[in-house]
C-alpha cells in the first residue's frame, strides 16, 4: 500500500511528503488520506490535503495532541491519527513546569536576534539547546543589520561563541542574507524562533514572496520591543519548495530537554571532558581536570563554561520535576485486597 500512497499523493510533495510518510500512512487501518497541520484553531485544524487546505474538526482526541507541522491521518475529513515526528520542538512553558510543544517535523531552526537591541548569549544558547533536543539544525540569524553601526562587532562576538553553528546577518529589507536564508530553508521545514519585533515577520514575507503574508509591526524606539504580530502558529509553504512554521515571538527560551541537547550544544566541553582524570568531573573543584585546564590556557572561555554549567544544572533540576510529576499521576499500586474507595486516581 506504501508504494500506492506514495504516487496518489505527490500533490503534497511540497509540504514534504515522501515515501517515509507514505510508509506510516500505510499503517493506519482502513483507507486515510494524508494531510499536514497549518494551523491548529482548537476544535479543528487547518490542513494541507491531497485537494488543498482544508478544515478538519477534531471528533476525537488524539495521541499525541496534534501541532503545526504533524502529518495526520484523515478519515472522512476528520484526522484520526498522528502519524510518527520526526522532530519535535519544544521549550519549558512561560511560568510554569510544563512542556510547550511549538512545532513537529522541524529541520532547521532560525534563531532570529535583532540588532537593534541586545544580542543575548544566553538566549542563543538555550535557543540551540532546543534546536538540538528536537534533532534540528539551528541557524542564528542577525537581522535588522542596516540599522546599526556595530553588526560586524556582534556578528563576529556571536560566531565565536558559537563557533560551529551557522550564522546569518541580514538586512532584509535591503536584500542582505536573503539568498542565504533562501538556501537553508529550500526543501526542509523551517521554524522561527525569536522576540516579538525580532523581524521574523520581515523573513517570512520575504521568503514568501509576498510582502503582505505576515503582519509587520513597529517596534518602540525606547527599547526596541516588538507587538506580538503574529498570533498562532501557521505553516507557510515556500515558492522554492518546502514549508516554513511562524510563530508568535517569545520572551523567554526555558529548556524543556534532556541533558544529551546540552552536550550536543556544548560538543566542545563534552570532547575536552574525555581528557578529564574522573569520567564524571563537574568541570569545578576535580584535580586533573581538561576543561579548567583550557579555561587556564586560553582556548575555551569562563563564559562558555559557565553556561554550561548553568544549563546543565537547569537540565538536571527539569528532569527532576519531571520524574516528580510522573510519581504524582502514576496509579498507585494496590497493597491489599480490601475493598477501596471507587475514587478515580490521578
Amino acid at each position: 500500500m506504501g508504494e500506492a500512497v506514495g504516487v496518489r499523493f505527490d500533490s503534497l510533495t511540497a509540504f514534504g511528503w515522501n515515501e517515509h510518510w507514505a510508509h506510516l500512512l500505510s499503517e493506519v487501518p482502513g483507507e486515510p488520506v494524508p494531510g499536514r497541520v497549518v494551523r491548529h484553531d482548537g476544535v479543528a485544524l487547518v490542513v494541507a490535503g491531497p485537494d488543498g487546505i482544508i478544515t478538519a474538526p477534531l471528533a476525537e482526541r488524539l495521541d499525541p495532541e496534534p501541532t503545526v507541522g504533524d502529518w495526520v491521518a484523515v478519515v472522512d475529513g476528520r484526522p484520526v491519527a498522528v502519524l510518527e515526528r520526526s522532530s519535535l520542538l519544544r521549550r519549558r512553558a512561560a511560568g510554569r513546569d510544563a512542556e510547550q510543544v511549538l512545532a513537529a517535523n522541524v529541520d532547521v531552526v532560525l534563531l532570529v536576534c535583532g540588532l537593534d537591541r541586545p544580542v543575548k548569549a544566553g538566549r542563543i544558547r538555550r535557543g540551540v539547546t532546543l534546536a538540538a533536543d528536537a534533532g534540528a539544525r539551528p541557524v542564528i540569524v542577525l537581522t535588522k543589520a542596516a540599522q546599526v553601526d556595530n553588526a560586524q562587532r556582534v556578528a563576529d562576538r556571536i560566531g565565536a561563541a558559537n563557533p560551529e553553528i551557522a550564522l546569518i546577518v541580514a538586512s532584509v529589507r535591503e536584500g542582505v542574507g536573503v539568498d542565504e536564508l533562501l538556501a537553508v530553508s529550500r526543501d526542509k521545514t523551517v521554524a522561527l524562533l525569536g522576540e516579538s519585533g525580532a523581524g521574523k515577520s520581515t523573513i517570512v514575507n520575504v521568503l514568501l514572496g509576498k510582502p503582505s503574508a505576515a503582519a509587520v509591526g513597529a517596534v518602540r524606539a525606547s527599547d526596541s520591543k516588538g507587538r506580538h504580530t503574529t498570533t498562532t502558529r501557521f505553516l507557510h509553504e515556500l515558492p522554492g519548495g518546502g514549508t516554513l512554521i511562524d510563530s508568535p515571538g517569545i520572551r523567554s527560551v526555558g529548556l524543556w530537554g534532556d541533558s544529551e541537547a546540552v552536550a550536543e550544544t556544548f560538543a566542545d566541553i563534552a570532547a575536552l571532558g574525555d581528557g578529564c582524570r574522573f569520567a564524571d568531573c563537574g568541570h569545578n573543584t576535580e584535580p586533573d581536570c581538561a576543561v579548567k585546564a583550557a579555561v587556564a590556557e586560553g582556548t575555551l572561555t569562563q563564559e562558555r563554561l559557565s553556561a554550561w554549567m548553568a544549563l546543565t544544572q537547569e537540565s538536571a533540576d527539569n528532569a527532576e520535576r519531571e520524574l516528580a510529576a510522573s510519581r504524582r499521576t502514576a496509579p498507585r499500586q494496590r497493597g491489599s485486597s480490601r475493598p477501596r474507595s471507587s475514587r478515580r486516581q490521578s
